[in-house]
């Protein structure tokens, strides 16, 4: 049997080695290491010390991301039916902007020191955001049929990912298409936050597997503050409410904190990361903007978390590497 897997059929076991099953749901983990190093950048002006470790954070990210783009790449060159299976996944389709909202990150990440840089990479970025957004979208509604149990927060991806623009577009001087991205984002954010909240209410639970995921539920909101901020340059009503959502979503999360502690690992897991980045640099965003320390001091919780939890995640997905408990057919 040849490599030409019919779409939205899983590949075969005896035809695919393990480069067959590297997911693309290894980029969310180049968006956790880049939540982390914009997460410190923003906690300079509380805990000035951690300067030096901003660029270290970000060497790495940058580092992993080469890894795992290189890693693809080959994916694609030698088992392009895999990817097209990836592709007609219901889940695994959402994840492929993550390959772009890597790049969008580090664009913001490298700004501080490296403009140039990270305006190269902010263009191929947004181009790359784009043309994805246009394509998952049209995967949802082509003549493919999904299931309400296909639909899980991993789906707010893509909108997270045009939201995100503004955030280095705007100080790069793209001020239209920083809005064209948000506005668009915005919405797509909206129209999804329907369907997942009726998916979680009134049908089956997220299977366990994917259950992490409900921490994306908080980055659409948080992220759309931080770009709201840049975009409007002072904070108003609506600034507001995007804050306020994000802490409601935040509290919501919590609560399923015991839930989640009790599931076995898996790369989903990584979805924990960038959320929890998100929320921290809104957090001091938000102090900065209101002179509240009550905000602060929920901004360096969430950057405590967040360096617990990347921490734990690289220690779990080495292991998991190591045991070859990924990289395996599903």
């Amino acid at each position: 049997m040849s490599d030409a897997t019919a779409p939205g059929q899983a590949p075969e076991n005896s035809d695919f080695h393990r480069l067959a099953h590297f997911p693309i749901t290894f980029f969310a983990i180049v968006m956790g290491l880049m939540g982390l190093v914009l997460a410190l950048h923003s906690a300079q002006e509380v805990l000035p010390w951690v300067e030096p470790l901003v660029n270290i954070a970000l060497f790495f990210g940058i580092a992993v991301f080469v890894l795992i783009a290189i890693f693809y790449v080959a994916k694609i060159l030698h088992h392009p039916g895999a990817v097209v299976w990836e592709w007609n996944h219901p889940v695994r389709l959402a994840f492929f902007p993550a390959m772009s909202i890597s790049l969008l990150l580090m664009s913001v990440a490298c700004y501080a020191s490296f403009p140039q840089a990270a305006h190269a990479l902010w263009v191929v970025a947004t181009i790359a955001q784009g043309i994805l957004t246009v394509s998952v979208l049209s995967g949802w509604i082509s003549h493919r049929s999904f299931e309400v149990g296909h639909l899980t927060p991993a789906w707010f991806i893509p909108a997270v990912g045009n939201i995100i623009v503004p955030v280095a577009g705007v100080r790069l001087g793209y001020p239209e298409i920083s809005w064209l991205f948000f506005s668009g984002g915005l919405v797509l954010w909206i129209v999804l936050l329907t369907l997942v909240m009726n998916r979680l209410v009134f049908h089956n639970p997220i299977p366990a597997r994917l259950f992490p995921t409900l921490l994306i539920l908080i980055a659409p909101p948080a992220v759309g503050f931080i770009s709201y901020i840049q975009l409007v340059g002072t904070l108003d009503p609506f600034g507001h409410v995007l804050m306020n959502t994000t802490y409601v979503f935040a509290a919501l999360i919590l609560v399923q904190v015991p839930k989640l502690l009790k599931l076995p690992f898996a790369l989903s897991w990584w979805a924990l990361s960038f959320p929890v980045a998100a929320l921290t640099i809104a957090s001091f965003l938000y102090a900065r903007l209101t002179g509240s320390g009550a905000y602060e001091v929920i901004g360096l919780i969430g950057l405590f978390t967040l360096v617990v939890i990347i921490a734990g995640l690289i220690l779990r997905t080495v292991l998991a590497i190591a045991r070859n408990e990924i990289c395996q057919p599903e």
